[in-house]
């Protein structure tokens, strides 16, 4: 058996990754708890069992490519490892999946055991035309591993922190705990990828939140088809790190409140 496990956060980044020459087995997780509902416990199975309920409706999946797709690579968890590599990117999907990858771990292993470490296209300058890790070569891939960081006790434990007032919603105290603490270590963009979900949850006096407002701005700006309205949102709102079929929520949201016709 393997001693290192990559954890790819979605699908896109597998192709590149596939070309290196890096040792361990490979998890691609393909949530999106960025969006839908969560729960603390994200060992129960009413917590899994919500989830995929939740992803057949929002993104019409089969139930069955939700155990395949997912479930089935949660086994890899299980497994004893002695290195793992969490491959995530700044946004607010990334990061909140990051959230709930180092909460399982933190319930399935020994945290003292494996090594566990983060890297990101962003913390690597020479990269910064690329936008995302689906965009890289393996051998680009080989250096941001090779320049990757360990993640200590109190990074793990600003995660552990972060998790919890997500997962509850509370507001109040993400704010107040993202102003109050000042020293990031290791995990710096999980503070304005946290902030970006506080900008998204407020409401205008239209009734509109800050993602269905700046999609109705981009469609009364001149966009008219889906694929237009996509790539100008990516352009102007990339901390979300939305995909297609993401927006199509809140796009969904609009045309039932009459203000867009698509």
């Amino acid at each position: 058996m393997n001693t290192i496990l990559h954890i790819l956060n979605g699908d896109a980044a597998l192709d590149g990754f596939d070309q290196t020459g890096l040792d361990g087995d490979v998890m691609v997780w393909r949530e999106v708890f960025s969006e839908g509902p969560l729960q603390e416990d994200i060992l129960s199975a009413s917590f899994w069992n919500a989830r995929r309920e939740w992803i057949g409706k929002a993104f019409n999946d089969p139930e069955d490519d939700y155990q395949h797709k997912v479930l089935d690579e949660l086994g890899k968890l299980s497994s004893q490892y002695k290195e793992i590599n969490l491959w995530f990117e700044f946004d607010l999907h990334c990061q909140v999946n990051l959230l709930g990858v180092l909460e399982m771990l933190s319930l399935k292993t020994d945290m003292s055991a494996p090594a566990i470490y983060l890297i990101c296209l962003a913390d690597c300058v020479q990269f910064e035309n690329k936008k995302g890790l689906g965009e890289l070569t393996g051998e680009q891939f080989e250096e941001l591993y090779d320049a990757r960081e360990r993640l200590n006790e109190w990074e793990l434990g600003l995660a552990f922190d972060a998790w919890r007032l997500y997962v509850n919603n509370d507001l109040p105290g993400l704010e107040k705990w993202l102003n109050e603490n000042t020293f990031w270590g290791g995990v710096p963009l999980l503070k304005p990828a946290l902030k970006a979900h506080l900008k998204r949850m407020q409401t205008n006096a239209d009734g509109l939140t800050y993602i269905e407002q700046r999609l109705l701005d981009i469609y009364n700006s001149g966009a008219k088809t889906k694929i237009e309205i996509y790539h100008a949102f990516w352009k102007a709102e990339s901390i979300f790190g939305m995909g297609d079929s993401e927006i199509d929520i809140y796009l969904n949201k609009l045309k039932e409140k009459g203000l867009i016709e698509l």
